[in-house]
């Protein structure tokens, strides 16, 4: 039976449906991107990448015509942008298949799988929607701002597809867990962690040493926990030290850190992908705290090159490294234990060198994204 896919955005669909092709498994992948935009999506046949950019694409661009801030109406459009490439996929279904969809995207299509002798995976990148939820409301709430919570109209269609799909994937075991507390059994689940991309990623140079790099690599938000790096990062002891962000500041963030102490620290907004291997290469180590994070990709891409990482349990870390070998593992909201491993590091180069050498190999030894195809590939035959 052949895979056909669904992903509003890219994320690490585009690296799966590479693999579903390898595996002479793909009919064809849903996005909700222009066409003119997967061109760089090597590996698919242009004739199995299948656009809905209706809603997407003009959502995505929204902040070029000044609508980024307009509450209402992105939650109203992100709604609809899921609901409508999930229907227009399921009027489209005509034979069986696997469906394989985002969450959030694969209910109606998913039905209409399974209706026709296929099959639907509900294919989940973060927590469990009830338990991210809570997670984002606890911090907000923390920094002192209001968190209108996610839509409840999402919570309760991920939640449908959760009972519906015959299979639910995740990335991490952080994720596996968080379904589990919230009582889906655990048969339902299976694990699938995520590859990195060795053919862009690797290292390119060596760290400088007169000074000591921490380095940020994503939306800088109250998700993420930058705030808990900030703090880290004051309290670092060290007499030419630097913040390297990459990455978009989000609205609320920018109000946090208007009047914040921001020496050392540089913003460097969003960079072209082809200039992420050097600044992960030249960085001491990357730091990824985030209050949630289903599998944070960057920290492959990191370790690929050579840049040991600090993350907290809540980003898969623990599926990717091993703690004190090639990184370290911290709980959530400690900017102390973050900051404890950053002085670590600042003031014993072997150390650094060492976790460098061991990231390397360790990333080597997923073998990139060909572990993961592998093991979907395996999923997909153990379910039928």
């Amino acid at each position: 039976m052949t895979v056909t896919q669904i992903s509003i955005g890219r994320f690490h669909h585009f690296h799966l449906a590479r693999q579903m092709e390898k595996h002479n498994l793909l009919d064809c992948i849903w996005t909700g991107y222009l066409r003119y935009k997967l061109r760089d999506e090597q590996g698919i046949p242009a004739d199995k990448i299948c656009t809905f950019p209706w809603l997407h694409s003009p959502y995505m661009a929204r902040g070029r015509y000044g609508m980024a801030h307009w509450m209402w109406l992105n939650r109203e459009w992100r709604w609809w942008a899921q609901e409508t490439l999930d229907r227009y996929v399921a009027s489209h279904l005509k034979h069986p298949t696997t469906l394989i969809a985002l969450s959030g995207t694969g209910l109606h299509a998913g039905m209409s799988a399974q209706r026709n002798g296929g099959r639907y995976v509900c294919d989940r990148g973060s927590s469990h929607i009830r338990f991210q939820d809570q997670l984002l409301r606890e911090e907000y709430k923390r920094w002192g701002l209001v968190f209108e919570g996610i839509d409840p109209r999402i919570i309760a269609k991920e939640e449908a597809e959760y009972e519906q799909a015959d299979l639910i994937t995740v990335p991490s075991e952080f994720v596996r867990k968080s379904f589990i507390e919230m009582g889906v059994p655990a048969h339902k689940l299976s694990k699938v962690v995520y590859g990195a991309r060795l053919d862009r990623f690797h290292k390119v140079a060596d760290q400088p040493k007169d000074k000591f790099t921490v380095l940020w690599v994503g939306s800088v938000g109250i998700r993420k926990g930058f705030l808990d790096l900030y703090e880290a990062f004051r309290a670092l002891k060290h007499p030419q030290k630097e913040l390297i962000v990459v990455g978009e500041v989000e609205v609320e963030m920018k109000s946090l850190i208007s009047s914040k102490d921001l020496t050392g620290i540089t913003f460097m907004g969003s960079v072209p992908n082809q200039d992420l291997p050097r600044i992960y290469s030249t960085a001491h180590v990357f730091v990824l705290p985030s209050i949630e994070d289903g599998f944070g990709m960057v920290q492959g891409e990191a370790l690929a090159c050579g840049c040991p990482v600090i993350a907290s349990s809540n980003t898969g870390a623990e599926d990717l490294f091993t703690d004190g070998v090639e990184g370290f593992i911290v709980p959530i909201r400690s900017p102390k234990h973050i900051c404890e491993r950053l002085q670590q590091l600042a003031d014993d180069p072997v150390l650094q060198s060492q976790l460098s050498e061991a990231a390397i190999s360790r990333v080597a030894a997923l073998k990139g994204w060909d572990t993961y195809g592998n093991t979907f590939a395996n999923v997909l035959t153990t379910m039928l």
